[in-house]
């Protein structure tokens, strides 16, 4: 099974990390013909204007919101959850817009307000140790997404289906059971549509 890592910006190499840890057989999409090849997708943090804008450029946007609507899993995480979100606030910028959430940018703060937190993570942990950087809030979701965690009553982990959304950086802990549950959904996909 290949899970892809979308690899224009951002911690892709420590995703591709965590996903081969977790059992996939992980591969670098920085172009249309390898997103062909994968069965999930993990879009990483970065800056999320920039990464919309790579994925324009590449010819990436939309045959990744094509797949997304045919089934394919994608995993985003803190500017990866901003692409796959359907309402930034304050913005109108170039997205996926697939998770019926409201996202804010950088709402736990800029750079030098970077924290951890131990998550209860419905379905996955306990006791998930989960870095935010510059991270978004999800101040918003529509009645088909679970929230599968919150950081003092406010939303940092969301599922819809197939589609799902954290608003740290999971890639960059040694706990990989966060891609592991991704790699979970893939497989549940793959089996559905076998």
């Amino acid at each position: 099974m290949k899970i892809g890592v979308l690899a224009l910006q951002g911690a892709v190499r420590e995703h591709l990390s965590m996903l081969e840890s977790a059992g996939a057989e992980p591969l670098p999409v920085k172009r249309p013909d390898a997103l062909e090849q994968v069965d999930g997708l993990v879009i990483p943090g970065g800056e999320s204007t920039t990464i919309g804008k790579l994925m324009h450029q590449y010819g990436l946007m939309e045959p990744i919101r094509q797949r997304a609507l045919a089934g394919m899993p994608i995993f985003g995480t803190c500017a990866g959850l901003i692409l796959l979100a359907k309402r930034i606030e304050g913005t109108e910028q170039s997205h996926l817009g697939l998770m019926d959430l409201t996202v804010r940018r950088n709402a736990f703060g800029r750079q030098r307000e970077s924290f951890e937190a131990r998550l209860r993570v419905d379905g996955v942990a306990d006791d998930f140790e989960a870095v935010f950087i510059r991270a978004p809030l999800i101040v918003e979701t529509g009645p088909a997404v679970d929230v599968l965690s919150s950081v003092e009553e406010r939303i940092v982990i969301v599922q819809e289906g197939h589609l799902l959304g954290a608003s740290f950086h999971p890639e960059l802990t040694d706990d990989p059971r966060l891609h592991h549950h991704f790699v979970g959904m893939v497989r549940h996909s793959k089996a559905v549509s076998a």
